[in-house]
């Protein structure tokens, strides 16, 4: 990160802005403080972290990034609070889109840089945790993409260093593809970068206050929709595609359904544009496409205020608030696939009231979902919808009216970003909002990023008893 630092030194040195040296001097402040931990810790034997260790060791990673990357945020000629600055740097790792900063057209090149930057270095952090790390801890249904197993034939790739370099090409190649597209379609190299870099993160955050609808371009929502999709997908597929037998064996129930999802509700969308707003059929589809595939991605991006187009229209998008991409991916949310876990598990629960005998077995795609699977996901939407609640009745206390409460508590938790309402709907952003309302929000987004049980198992004193 001390070395990202410097990315956005270099663009405000170029534009012969003063806020390089802030730039400059926390890379140097950041860069230090760690190479002397490195070097006071570093030992030739090597330990092996028991599993509460790892849920502290991410919770303590993903709590520390958002402090150190919002120092430049915080030093610079933004004058931000401390709390604004992190919630700023929280929500663009976590890849939320939430912004509290307005006047993006005449903000500085290298702050716009950096808070791109956050975003990209966010989504590969995320899609590394997701694949990497959480499946090993056993948190939610990533269990069933878990990479390493007894089977060696079932392996993706032999060792997990190549599985990293694997998912680290197939980012950049994704970001790569995405800004020469934005460049084709009429965008700024300076634009194409950044929204390069936050569409496929699916992170939402861009360098103009009317975020896409500043370009004014069909072609640019559509290309936008399919890089968010792209950036919703789990990443693993980019890696069989290039092993066709493994690829042919391999069946993930959740992109389908995903893809079913973000095409109906975006057809019903457009239908009731057409009825209710009288818009023509082929405007309204991709505009609603984009959008909508913008909030179920959890990116953030608008093209417009979507909350202005009807009541029918707001409750699509507040549902598809709730759902998510899919696992493995730099999308947040539920998540596709423990909607077809839970969707399975109440289907085989009705099955079992007319016959309370019958032996059913749970199958997602070629593998038969264990126990320990429907419990983890049992226990996400418990913990979901119970810091969803926790969160909503903090944010009142803060002075919130319900709707910013509830769709704000929402929203960071699930990482879309934008929620409803005049102060934080996609047409506003929460930089009036007092500051423990920003830290409140700031600890929805961890928790919602790290999937809930990472953080919240650290708080059970029975944990840490031997």
């Amino acid at each position: 990160m001390a070395a990202a630092m410097l990315v956005p030194a270099l663009v405000d040195l170029a534009d012969e802005n003063d806020d390089w040296q802030v730039f400059v001097g926390s890379a140097f402040l950041v860069g230090a403080f760690c190479s002397l931990v490195a070097t006071a810790t570093r030992t030739s034997r090597q330990t092996r972290l028991s599993r509460r260790y790892g849920f502290l060791l991410v919770t303590t990673i993903w709590v520390f990034a958002p402090a150190v990357a919002s120092l430049p945020l915080y030093f610079s000629s933004l004058n931000l609070t401390f709390a604004a600055a992190f919630f700023e740097a929280m929500s663009g790792l976590t890849t939320t889109g939430g912004t509290v900063i307005s006047g993006l057209d005449v903000l500085p090149r290298g702050l716009l840089m950096w808070r791109s930057l956050m975003q990209w270095m966010g989504g590969i952090g995320i899609i590394g945790m997701a694949i990497l790390i959480l499946p090993s801890l056993g948190v939610g249904g990533l269990t069933l993409f878990q990479m390493e197993n007894s089977d060696r034939s079932d392996k993706v790739l032999p060792r997990v260093s190549q599985l990293a370099a694997g998912l680290l090409g197939a980012y950049m190649v994704l970001t790569i593809a995405c800004m020469t597209t934005y460049v084709m379609l009429g965008m700024s190299a300076f634009d194409a970068v950044n929204h390069a870099m936050t569409t496929v993160a699916t992170g939402g955050f861009s360098t103009h206050d009317a975020s896409m609808g500043y370009f004014d371009s069909d072609a640019v929502l559509i290309a936008g929709t399919i890089f968010m999709i792209l950036g919703a997908l789990p990443f693993v597929i980019y890696i069989r595609a290039f092993l066709p037998r493994r690829f042919q064996r391999w069946r993930d129930p959740q992109i389908v359904v995903f893809l079913v999802i973000c095409a109906v509700l975006s057809l019903t969308l457009a239908a009731s544009r057409r009825v209710i707003n009288d818009t023509p059929f082929g405007e309204a589809l991709v505009s609603s496409t984009f959008n909508l595939v913008s909030v179920i991605t959890t990116t953030g991006y608008a093209s417009e205020d979507y909350t202005l187009w009807s009541n029918a229209a707001i409750g699509i998008i507040f549902m598809a608030m709730f759902i998510g991409g899919c696992a493995g991916s730099t999308s947040g949310g539920v998540k596709a696939n423990r909607l077809v876990i839970l969707f399975l598990l109440v289907r085989s629960s009705l099955r079992r009231l007319v016959r309370p005998h019958a032996v059913q077995r749970l199958r997602y795609g070629n593998q038969i979902i264990s126990d320990d699977v429907l419990q983890t996901v049992t226990i996400f939407f418990f913990l979901f919808f119970g810091t969803l609640l926790t969160g909503t009745v903090a944010l009142s206390m803060c002075g919130l009216d319900l709707t910013t409460a509830f769709t704000g508590s929402l929203a960071t938790v699930s990482n879309v970003g934008p929620a409803f309402g005049q102060i934080i709907g996609p047409a506003g952003n929460f930089g009036s909002l007092p500051d423990p309302a920003l830290w409140i929000l700031s600890i929805n987004m961890l928790l919602g990023r790290l999937e809930l049980v990472t953080v919240l198992i650290l708080l059970f004193p029975s944990v840490w008893r031997d």
